[in-house]
C-alpha cells in the first residue's frame, strides 16, 4: 500500500468518525476473503490505530 496505516486511520476517522474502526474492519476482512496477507497486516495496523491499540514499535 503506498499510503501508511496511521494515514489511512485519520482519513477514516474525519470522514467516519465513530463508525471509522467498523469500516477499516470490513475492508480487512474483504481482503482477507482475497487471501491477500499483506493488505490483511496493513488493515490490522490501521484499527488498531483507531482503537488505540497501536502500541508502536517494540523498544
Amino acid at each position: 500500500m503506498s499510503e501508511t496505516a496511521a494515514s489511512v486511520a485519520g482519513q477514516l476517522m474525519r470522514q467516519y468518525g465513530e463508525d471509522a474502526a467498523v469500516i477499516a474492519t470490513l475492508r480487512a476482512a474483504e481482503v482477507a476473503a482475497q487471501g491477500d496477507i499483506e493488505a490483511l497486516a496493513h488493515w490490522d495496523a490501521v484499527i488498531a490505530m483507531i482503537e488505540g491499540t497501536d502500541t508502536g514499535p517494540a523498544s
